[in-house]
């Protein structure tokens, strides 16, 4: 099976925290397809910041979407209210506007007619006098002073069949015109129109002619003996007053040709202004109706509430119309204000709403920060110091609460199960499916452990169970302390046991063994593939060796606490202990086991097996802690002075030096025959410092114990069992296969 040279990054895991540089030394052939693995990875990283950048541009944050919907709620409420209102108010404003610009029409037409109908009457009363004074004009003029003394506003009076003309000389000259100027328009008149007998009253506007607002109007005179048609101009002044009543509606009077008689305008009423464009002097001359109600739009597009009434003494009709606009004025400034009130309300809800979702989002993030580094596997991420308002009697309160609980609740399982498989299970990183994996497998066991058991016994009585297990948690805390720094996965304790595996939760496959031979890519990924495998072994002995350094500390501070509490025999007990460590590097079966109501994560095989028979070896070898001699080849050339690599170390080794002694018996192994234990004599440039205070930034080295591993540690195997009290045995008399039959693992 080929696999493409870009995936072998994915082969490749993070290195331990003592990594001691060899995946980094690479062939030259090997360079090209690191290259191609760096360029896979990193394209795999840009893809990954991409996704992040829209997940965040998607995301949609707790304070928006409440501004968002508050907003929403608060315009479509007042919105809604503000349209319902301005919508039956303006109703309700049009229809008593057109009720009022009708009545304002009425009005004033009905208060025309009656100024016209007086005027006319007096014209006609005026005409009987001419009529019974005949033609003594002495009389005539008299009563024509009297008439015009009545009608001050009339300018002159002609009759003209009779071509008798009389004029007011107070109005000529009150205006400072000429009276000549009436005689001129008469004549003016007769050469435009003549003489003839008119069978209704006809009126026009003179205003231009004259230079002053006035009205012509043409009518025929009846008396008992005589009829006259009869032509009188007077100022509209009078009428003017019933024009200019109104404050927002314009009535005006038009002749049936459609100029302007009357107009609150004096330019209009001056220049006679032609409006037989407007749309109600249209519908005047249309209309049979005497009078009508319409709303119109004007050539500018300006709605108006028009209406008009024919007079029934005259070829003219009072109009009155009033812009829409300014009658619904009223009613679109308090649309405004409603607008302008509900932008305020908006913005002070949406101020209020924001400072709240504060109190929401803060926290809300925080919690997804924590729930973030919860599925990354860090159970104890410092962002849990942050949640401090705990005491919430909302939901955030109780969401507070309950992620503290599961805090506590991980670390509650990943203590009982493995917190790097609690992790890995968290991440995703781990299936449910067995897996083939080359690991190291490390097994330890306290000596004589069943005689300390007993001394508890002795000691407690029936307390005796409880103190063992305080006394068995203190130990392995700090054993299993050595392990996790080095990357190591606890497997089980079982009872004063220990297995712990490197390499088990590395996702690493085996697939490159069903490549071809001479495949680059096979030849690449084993030369990876032995570098985790050295990676494993290496880091397994580092655990190791500091378990001797933590063992001693504790001997030592067991001594010192039984001192202290000699006197008191219920004091807690500390017995001082020995241990042996046995180690394997080998391929094995790893997954979880058991059944569906429990599960664990562990690793079976013969390479399991054969550790802990290791373990079992170090009583009758004298040891404390024993390499297999897979372990032993598999980093022998790299970290062991030997013949295989003429007794030097690399330059870039020798942090990691080992030295060991082979152990001068041999052992049969199923499948492989005869072999040797080496016993892990010191790692004479381990820094115990720096490696506890990795996990432990206050960590102070304790210079009694200082000579169980580094440069004061021991040289040789004997130094080792003289330090731990171990007695030199006899190896002339030592059968480690009877000891394999004793005391092998299933």
């Amino acid at each position: 099976m080929h696999i493409d040279s870009l995936s072998y990054g994915t082969f490749v895991s993070k290195k331990t925290k003592f990594d001691p540089g060899y995946a980094d030394e690479l062939y030259d052939w090997e360079k090209p397809f690191k290259a191609q693995s760096d360029e896979f990875d990193k394209k795999i990283q840009e893809k990954q910041a991409i996704k992040a950048e829209k997940d965040a541009a998607r995301r949609t944050y707790i304070g928006m979407k409440l501004v968002g919907i508050i907003s929403c709620m608060v315009v479509i409420s007042l919105g809604l209210i503000t349209f319902l209102v301005s919508y039956f108010v303006s109703a309700d404003t049009r229809i008593n506007a057109e009720d009022n610009n009708m009545t304002i029409n009425t009005r004033t037409a009905a208060d025309c007619e009656n100024r016209i109908s007086s005027l006319i009457s007096a014209i006609g009363m005026f005409f009987d006098q001419l009529d019974t004074s005949g033609k003594n004009e002495s009389l005539n003029r008299e009563n024509a002073v009297r008439f015009f003394d009545r009608n001050k506003e009339v300018v002159g009076i002609a009759f003209l069949s009779s071509n008798r003309i009389y004029t007011n000389s107070f109005f000529f000259s009150y205006h400072e015109k000429k009276s000549s100027l009436f005689q001129d328009y008469v004549k003016q008149y007769i050469s435009e129109n003549g003489k003839a007998m008119a069978s209704e009253i006809m009126m026009d506007n003179p205003s231009p002619f004259f230079g002053v607002p006035m009205i012509s109007m043409v009518l025929p005179v009846l008396s008992d003996s005589s009829s006259e048609m009869t032509l009188v101009c007077f100022s509209s002044e009078s009428l003017n007053e019933s024009f200019s009543s109104g404050a927002i509606n314009s009535s005006f009077m038009v002749n049936d040709k459609g100029i302007v008689l009357v107009h609150p305008d004096m330019i209009s009423m001056m220049s006679a202004v032609d409006m037989s464009d407007n749309y109600l002097v249209k519908e005047i001359g249309r209309s049979k109706q005497n009078n009508m109600q319409t709303t119109y739009r004007s050539d500018d597009n300006v709605e108006y509430i028009g209406a008009f009434k024919k007079l029934s003494n005259g070829n003219c009709a009072v109009i009155t119309e009033v812009e829409t606009r300014i009658i619904l004025e009223a009613v679109n400034s308090t649309t405004r204000r409603n607008l302008y009130l509900t932008v305020a309300i908006l913005s002070i809800a949406i101020c209020v709403v924001w400072f709240f979702s504060k109190s929401l989002s803060r926290p809300m993030e925080k919690l997804t920060a924590i729930s973030d580094e919860i599925n990354k596997g860090n159970f104890n991420t410092n962002l849990f110091d942050e949640i401090v308002n705990v005491h919430r009697h909302d939901e955030i309160g109780v969401l507070m609460r309950s992620t503290l609980a599961e805090r506590d609740i991980l670390n509650t399982v990943s203590r009982l199960t493995n917190k790097g498989v609690a992790r890995a299970i968290v991440r995703k990183e781990i299936d449910f499916d067995p897996h083939l994996k080359d690991i190291t497998i490390f097994f330890s066991d306290i000596r004589g452990f069943t005689a300390i058991s007993d001394g508890f016994k002795k000691r407690f009585g029936e307390q005796s169970s409880a103190e063992i297990i305080q006394f068995l948690n203190d130990y392995m805390s700090r054993m299993v302390n050595c392990i996790s720094i080095t990357g190591g996965t606890p497997d089980k304790f079982e009872g004063d046991a220990i297995m712990a595996c490197w390499g088990v939760l590395r996702d690493e496959s085996l697939e490159f063994e069903e490549m071809e031979d001479g495949d680059p890519g096979k030849e690449y990924l084993k030369l990876r593939h032995e570098a985790h495998r050295k990676e494993d072994a290496m880091n397994a002995i580092r655990a190791t060796v500091a378990m001797r350094y933590a063992l001693m500390k504790y001997n030592k501070d067991a001594l010192k606490f039984t001192n202290e509490h000699a006197a008191d025999p219920l004091a807690k007990y500390k017995p001082h202990i020995r241990i042996g460590c046995g180690l394997n590097s080998g391929r094995a079966t790893v997954g979880f086991m058991g059944s569906m109501h429990k599960m664990e994560f562990t690793s079976i095989g013969d390479s399991v097996n054969l550790a802990s028979r290791t373990e079992a070896s170090n009583k009758p070898c004298g040891t404390d802690i024993l390499l297999t001699e897979d372990t032993y080849n598999l980093i022998k050339t790299d970290y062991i002075r030997c013949k295989e690599n003429n007794f030097s170390i690399a330059e870039e080794n020798k942090a990691s030096e080992i030295i060991v002694e082979q152990i001068p018996v041999t052992f049969e192994v199923k499948g492989k025959g005869k072999q040797h234990f080496y016993g892990v004599v010191n790692m004479p440039n381990f820094n115990i410092e720096e490696f506890f205070r990795t996990n432990e930034p206050d960590f102070e080295l304790d210079e009694d114990c200082e000579c169980a591993v580094g440069p004061k540690g021991p040289k040789t195997l004997n130094e080792v069992r003289k330090m731990l009290g171990i007695d030199i045995p006899d190896f002339e008399k030592v059968n480690l296969d009877e000891e394999e039959n004793k005391i092998k693992a299933t």
